[in-house]
């Protein structure tokens, strides 16, 4: 699978088919000519229309109008005139121009020739009064017109007056009411596209018959899908997924024999899925995720269907024994239902993705799955199967994901497994698998996560495990392995997760990596000597749990140093000495142990009883984020040079003071006077130079807090300028990426001010407003409890934000979100940080999949494991596991299970959904009470399983807003 940058944006096969196919497709033939007739002149009345729409335009965004010809400036196609020589404007192209002004409707109302209106992806609140009445003659010809994206929010118009208008695009804005009337009047309408507003009742049914194209989708539409829709004879996309409709669905699916994608996920209907759906010769994709559907699957629901979505329902029985055989299958998704009986066994060559997972399926896994030999994802996990893994999963060479976790499987994992080369993620926990660890998992070179806990391996651990140089997780607790942990575990230069607990391990602590970062669990084993004082370069290490062992001697003053460390645990060794000082916000625990004393010469351990624990003591994994600080946005930018302010030593030849790094360049963005006076780069270096000064440690960097001359405080981010990862163009590319994020302006976004280099470092000074982060007023030992108004204040602004990275054409994509990188500027106001990451890392140099280092545990989407390209949805993803810390009070990762799978587990009905809401917030009112279970609903839409499942940051940010 190859690698990409992590600010490309990899299009979906999915989405690209949800887009109206027929958007300026069904011009007229005259708009084919508009290459060869760009070059004829205007007639003067167009052309002093055009020159007054530059007018108004040229003041929200840049328009190369310099040509005294309009058809060729950007975004404007001219075709021949019928009557005569000269050129008209046929299509309009504005999309991404920042236009609010609606006074720009009066020109374009006067275009009577054009026929193609693009205002998508601007700002406009309102539409001209003038845009739907009968003087603008611009309506009579227009065949598509675009508004998607925008902010408008009032009820939908009267679109009679548009006779062939056949193209409509409304989707993501704030458009409210119903519209059962409003579309009855467009004879020649052939796409309709509504997603993402704020419509309410019934699906409307008043359009024209000839209707090809209808998308629905996450609005608050409600009551029953009309029977009246399968009248519409030519639909070709039905979308109504992620809205509020119920009751059972129309068994009439046979009379929309054109019909290829119909999507009916996020809702609330229920009932059997209708068996007509295999009759529909066309349809190629049907999804009814996230219902509650009963009854069992309908035979024959592939035959025609190419990716089929059935997760998260009710569905019971068994799995048809012909679902997974048509030729040219290619997805099959029943995660999270009731079903039973056996995994069918005839596979189709094309299928390359199975989801079973959250089922009560039993028998083996038939050998015949070797014939799946497109086969990339693999999920079979909680479910009760058993017997073997069979040998025939190693001709699938495809496979990115096995997961096999929480079955009933046993005997040894068989060498076949080490011919699946492509194995990025590999899950065999909790299982009754026994025998060795096979060296030929060494093999597996792309391998990223490898878990085998809780399963009933003997033997040692082998010492090929170094050869996964790209393994981040490595997990073996749980087992019955003995022996020494080989010295070959530090060759894992990009692991960030070891948990070895719960087994037999002899000898001493070996040296480990230094990229470890979220957990280092030796615990419950039989380890002797003392703790090595070269854990000390694990720097980025938060938890450390040694307990249960057999060590002894000092515990090294050394560890004082991890500034990332949140737990410690060295209960039940045979410990002596003081406890180092360690940092406030440590959690210490060092019970049983009658030799070690608090450095006050207190003593309140009790003896270690010499007895080995048969439990493991459950450690909470929270990982560390990437802090970055910024945005990506599109505009120009002009470089202002303040020379009071710039160092350069090779210009100003300033020495390096004792302990400060010297200065290569340090550079202002910001343009605001109040900055530009306060900020000095030396005063910054000095800080850094400081430990006391530090407020914040994440993964890639620590803040500190710099004093400047004049009192004014500033926070002041540290980046390891060595890492690899960050040197993606040096640090002019470093520079010129500030400065764009610099010119954006949102108040739930952190924004960089200035930058200072030196040799090794790199620096980006913020308005110090940090009054601590979600994270911290969530999880970090408050005594009173954060209360609903303030948690729902920092939802919405999070929201804010990340809509507004996400609305620019190229979006905004964040490598890491999570209550860690949220900065507080007071208790209902979140600045959104790590922006940039984007921007300044490059996770192609990562030696492990994205996962590696995107993002913190807990907050990963799934799909994360074997990608190396960021997605809106998964930032989508990552939001909504902040959503459900703030409605549950929990921490992403609780127990050892994460936040958002308990959730999900949790979310099939109303009672089992109690369960998940904070009762110290949900019971203080009624009101708080129903609206929290409203964004509990909104939270579980956005991590889903199914990236297509999640919502737009647009679309939940108006549900939120609607939540209040």
């Amino acid at each position: 699978m190859g690698k990409r940058r992590s600010c490309s944006y990899r299009n979906n096969g999915f989405l690209l088919l949800l887009v109206p196919v027929f958007l300026f497709l069904f011009l007229d033939a005259s708009m084919a000519a508009t290459a060869a007739s760009s070059s004829s002149p205007l007639n003067t009345t167009q052309v002093s229309i055009m020159k007054e729409l530059s007018a108004l335009v040229l003041l929200s965004a840049r328009w190369n109008t310099s040509d005294s010809n309009p058809c060729r400036w950007d975004g404007v196609n001219c075709s021949s005139s019928k009557s005569n020589s000269f050129s008209v404007v046929a299509n309009l192209t504005l999309s991404s121009f920042s236009l609010s002004n609606s006074a720009i409707f009066a020109p374009l109302c006067s275009l009577d020739t054009l026929q193609s209106l693009d205002l998508s992806k601007n700002s406009f609140t309102n539409l001209s009064h003038q845009f739907f009445t009968s003087s603008c003659s611009m309506k009579a010809g227009l065949r598509s017109l675009n508004l998607s994206s925008n902010r408008l929010a009032t009820p939908l118009g009267d679109f009679s007056g548009f006779p062939l208008l056949e193209v409509l695009d409304l989707s993501f804005n704030s458009f409210s009411g119903d519209v059962r009337t409003q579309l009855n009047s467009l004879p020649k309408m052939r796409s309709l596209n509504l997603s993402g507003n704020q419509l309410v009742g019934d699906v409307p049914t008043g359009m024209v018959l000839s209707l090809e194209e209808l998308v629905l989708s996450s609005n608050n539409f409600s009551g029953n899908i009309p029977r009246a829709l399968f009248n519409y004879q030519n639909l070709t996309i039905l979308d109504l997924s992620q809205n509020s409709l119920t009751g059972d669905v129309p068994d009439e699916f046979f009379k929309l024999p054109k019909l290829r994608i119909s999507l009916l996920s996020g809702n609330g209907l229920s009932g059997n899925i209708p068996g007509s759906v295999s009759n529909v010769t066309s349809l190629s994709r049907f999804a009814a995720n996230l219902n509650n559907f009963t009854g069992s699957i309908p035979s024959g629901i592939t035959k025609n269907v190419k990716m089929l979505d059935l997760s998260y329902n009710s569905l019971s029985g068994v799995i048809p024994s012909d679902i997974l055989s048509p030729v040219g299958l290619e997805t099959v998704d029943l995660t999270r239902n009731k079903l039973e009986g056996p995994i069918p066994s005839t596979f189709s060559l094309t299928l390359y993705r199975l989801r079973f997972g959250g089922n009560f399926l039993n028998g083996t896994i038939p050998g015949t799955i070797g014939d799946a030999l497109a086969l990339s994802y693999l999920e079979l996990d909680n479910n009760q199967l058993i017997g073997s893994i069979p040998l025939e999963l190693g001709k699938c060479k495809n496979l990115s994901l096995l997961n096999l976790a929480s079955n009933k499987f046993q005997g040894p994992v068989p060498d076949a497994i080490s011919n699946l080369n492509k194995l990025v993620v590999l899950k065999l926990q909790s299982n009754n698998l026994d025998g060795s660890i096979p060296i030929v998992l060494s093999e597996l070179a792309s391998l990223s996560t490898l878990n085998l806990s809780h399963n009933s391996f003997t033997g040692e651990i082998p010492r090929e495990i170094g050869n996964l140089l790209k393994l981040s997780i490595l997990n073996l607790q749980g087992n019955t392995i003995h022996g020494s942990i080989p010295n070959s575990i530090r060759l894992l230069t990009s692991l960030i997760e070891l948990n070895l607990g719960n087994n037999y391990l002899t000898g001493t602590i070996p040296m480990m990596p230094v990229k470890l970062s979220t957990l280092l669990d030796l615990s419950h084993n039989n380890l002797s000597g003392s703790i090595p004082s070269d854990i000390q370069f694990l720097t980025d290490l938060e938890i450390l749990d040694l307990s249960y062992n057999n060590l002894f001697g000092e515990v090294p003053t050394s560890l004082s140093k991890l500034q990332s460390l949140t737990q410690l645990v060295l209960s039940y060794n045979h410990l002596s000495g003081s406890i180092p000082t360690f940092r406030q916000h440590v959690d210490i625990t060092t019970t049983g142990n009658p030799d070690l004393t608090d450095g006050t010469g207190n003593n309140d351990n009790t003896p270690a009883s010499g007895k080995r624990r048969t439990h493991h003591a459950v450690i909470i994994i929270i990982a560390i984020g990437g802090a970055l600080v910024g945005l990506c946005l599109l505009a120009a930018i002009v470089m202002v040079s303040f020379s009071k302010r710039i160092y350069r030593v090779e210009d100003e030849g300033l020495p390096a003071e004792e302990g400060v790094s010297q200065i290569i360049n340090g550079h202002l963005i910001t343009m605001n006077s109040i900055h530009t006076s306060a900020i000095d780069f030396m005063k910054a270096i000095e800080a850094v130079s400081n430990h006391k000064n530090i407020f914040l440690k994440t993964r890639f960097c620590t803040y500190y807090k710099a004093m400047m001359p004049n009192g004014s405080a500033y926070s002041v981010k540290k980046l390891n300028w060595s890492d690899k990862i960050f040197q993606i163009g040096g640090q002019d590319k470093f520079g010129h990426e500030l400065e764009v994020l610099g010119k954006l302006s949102n108040s739930n976004v952190m924004v960089p001010l200035a930058y200072v280099l030196t040799e090794d470092n790199a620096y980006i000074l913020y308005e110090h407003v940090h009054k601590g982060t979600v994270f911290d007023v969530l999880h970090g030992g408050r005594s009173d409890v954060l209360e609903w108004p303030s948690r729902y204040s920092i939802a919405f602004g999070i929201a804010q934000g990340l809509t507004f990275l996400h609305g620019f054409s190229q979006p905004v994509l964040l490598l890491d979100l999570s209550t860690r990188t949220v900065h507080l500027k007071t208790m209902n106001e979140p600045q959104i940080g790590d922006i940039e990451l984007c921007k300044i890392i490059d996770p192609s140099k990562s030696s492990g999949s994205l996962s590696t280092i995107a993002g913190t545990v807990g907050y990963i989407p799934p799909e994360y494991a074997y990608t190396m390209t960021l997605t809106t949805a998964g930032n989508v993803y990552s939001f909504g596991v902040v959503l459900l810390e703030l409605l549950t009070g929990k921490p992403s990762v609780n127990d050892g299970i994460e936040l958002a799978k308990w959730a999900l587990s949790l979310s099939g009905s109303p009672d089992q959904k109690e369960q998940i809401l904070d009762t110290r917030v949900s019971r203080t009112s009624s009101a708080v009470h129903s609206q929290m279970l409203t964004v509990l609903d909104i939270a579980l839409s956005c991590v889903a399983l199914s990236l297509d499942a999640r919502p737009k940051m647009r679309d939940v940010l108006r549900m939120l807003f609607n939540a209040k």
